[in-house]
């Protein structure tokens, strides 16, 4: 059990816990990886606990959960639990998120779309080359998975983590930026992560906080209503803030919620619509 907020996803349910599943492994070899214990290893190489559809409703139930969170590694390795398990959620009224990669064809996308609430993609960068050298993936494949959650009308969040001098090019992230803006709209939340030495990549430093601020920045200018500023403890960028007034409307330390006056949905100052889905 874990606060949403910990996702990072802040326009929905913020304030609330999730049950988080994983099972080990990825379709994906990213050098960088934060969780590369989990993702670069298969199911037979680590710890595991049998867990039916039906007894991970019952962690919900126990633990008083709105939300069930697929996560950590790569949800789309374990596609068919995944759907088996928000599928019985959604008849019971429990909400449902899978974090993944943006690595999926259409049709499974889709159809998973249908039990689902809410969807958190990683945007690792905004250039084939870096997906096809550092990732072993495609840009293109994750754009076309972007547009069809944004089709299907899922809540969605995304987020990319800034890597020093593989991913930092500020030219390139305003690119990104605007192709969000352009084919996702405004209100769709960007968070931009801190990256930490890990994987392969551990001989790099943390990125710099200037660099995830000129980000942040970038993507307000490129009129995004909601940029954040992630793997800090303490930032102003942590904070929902109004597009209309500026006030702010949920303040996070950490990842815990500290005030929230977003009433009905709305700017509690001015009456602006926020996006999201709250209690």
């Amino acid at each position: 059990m874990e606060a949403i907020e910990k996702e990072p996803m802040y326009h929905f349910l913020p304030g609330t816990t999730n049950l988080s599943i994983a099972i080990a492994g990825c379709n994906l070899r990213c050098s960088f990886c934060q969780n590369w214990l989990i993702t670069q290893f298969s199911p037979v190489e680590s710890m595991n606990y049998s867990r039916t559809p039906k007894d991970i409703l019952e962690l919900v139930r126990m633990n008083a959960c709105p939300t069930i969170n697929f996560t950590y590694s790569e949800p789309t390795i374990f596609y068919e639990y995944m759907f088996d398990v928000a599928e019985l959620a959604k008849h019971l009224g429990i909400k449902s998120i899978c974090h993944f990669n943006g690595h999926m064809r259409e049709k499974p996308l889709r159809n998973l779309c249908r039990v689902l609430d809410a969807v958190c993609v990683d945007l690792k960068g905004f250039e084939e080359e870096f997906y096809r050298n550092v990732c072993s993936g495609s840009l293109e494949t994750v754009l076309d998975n972007l547009k069809i959650i944004k089709q299907e009308g899922l809540h969605l969040e995304i987020i990319n983590l800034v890597i020093p001098d593989i991913n930092d090019d500020l030219s390139i992230i305003k690119k990104m930026c605007q192709w969000i803006v352009d084919n996702l709209g405004v209100e769709t939340p960007m968070h931009f992560l801190r990256f930490s030495p890990r994987y392969k990549l551990n001989n790099l430093d943390y990125t710099p906080l200037e660099i995830l601020e000129a980000a942040r920045e970038i993507a307000l200018s490129c009129g995004l209503h909601y940029s954040y500023i992630s793997n800090i403890p303490i930032h102003d960028a942590k904070s929902t803030y109004c597009p209309q007034c500026g006030n702010i409307l949920i303040e996070r330390e950490n990842n815990t919620v500290v005030k929230n006056v977003i009433e009905n949905g709305r700017c509690k100052y001015c009456n602006f619509n926020i996006a999201g889905v709250w209690i």
